[in-house]
């Protein structure tokens, strides 16, 4: 009888389980590398500015400068944690802002930035930290998607499709590397009450050109606004929400591939299986004005 196909059997206890979390200097980066200090995780915390992790040094976090849109960089916080503890054991897709605005009055240079920051740097990482977890056969790699990528709202099409991309990517590389050992895990937050709104809500300013979109780019910054600060937001929730989400899916046995946070983003993502895409315009035409000649 032919021995069953599973995972690579490996003793995990000699394993790397040090956890590299990109984009860590505030909001969920910033509240991940709290909580999985806490619960005594081996901590590298990153971001494009090192000094604003003073803080979670101070917490015995290791800091390194880590820029997702810069080959160099990622190259080189990566091998710093490889040196040091022989594998990246956890990788943290954190790194992510939303751009906002009218398709066609977004600066592709700012379009092109989305997608480097949003996909393409999250792509590179995994690229760059899988050859060390193969080889000790046990990893992790969480990444930070959305409910933004299981809906859309108008005016937000460049973000979504960057989310709508790391579920794809994070679907198709968990079955690539089940394997050898490593779990893809994509966590999906709903409203999460940070400066994340008013970054969104900032980023419309560039689209507003005064052209036929214009009250309508100043409507998804006010709706933006309103859905972190207004009653919306009741159905959201603090970072700590999505930090305690990603530590119970690192210690789970078989951990889902999927993990919506927030109550809004249960209520939403449910909302937009169950209505058709007619109902679904329906619904944001009472939402936001339709640009018009």
């Amino acid at each position: 009888m032919a021995p069953r196909r599973g995972r690579l059997r490996i003793d995990v206890s000699v394993s790397s389980k040090a956890v590299l979390i990109t984009g860590c200097s505030s909001g969920i980066g910033h509240a991940t590398a709290q909580r999985l200090l806490q619960e005594r995780w081996t901590v590298y915390a990153t971001a494009r500015g090192p000094e604003t992790l003073a803080d979670l040094a101070a917490r015995g976090a290791k800091t390194l400068a880590l820029d997702v849109t810069d080959e160099a960089s990622m190259a080189a916080a990566v091998s710093a944690v490889t040196d040091a503890e022989g594998a990246v054991g956890v990788l943290i897709n954190n790194a992510g802002y939303s751009q906002s605005g009218a398709v066609e009055t977004v600066p592709m240079d700012q379009v092109r930035r989305q997608f480097d920051t949003n996909v393409f740097g999250l792509i590179r990482m995994c690229q760059l930290v899988l050859p060390g977890m193969r080889e000790q056969g046990w990893g992790k790699i969480v990444n930070l998607s959305s409910m933004g990528g299981r809906l859309t709202f108008p005016g937000g099409g460049l973000y979504h499709a960057t989310k709508y991309a790391v579920e794809a990517l994070s679907d198709a590389l968990r079955f690539e590397v089940r394997g050898f050992g490593v779990d893809v895990i994509l966590i999906e937050p709903g409203l999460i009450v940070t400066s994340f709104g008013d970054v969104a809500s900032a980023s419309v300013a560039a689209a507003i050109d005064g052209g036929p979109y214009a009250d309508f780019n100043r409507k998804v910054a006010k709706v933006t606004q309103d859905a972190y600060r207004g009653p919306m937001a009741r159905l959201g929730a603090g970072p700590e929400a999505v930090a305690s989400t990603i530590a119970r899916a690192l210690t789970a046995k078989r951990p889902k591939a999927r993990y919506p946070v927030t109550p809004s983003a249960h209520l939403m993502i449910n909302q937009r299986r169950l209505t058709p895409d007619r109902a679904w315009d329906l619904m944001m035409r009472a939402q936001f004005p339709t640009p018009r000649p």
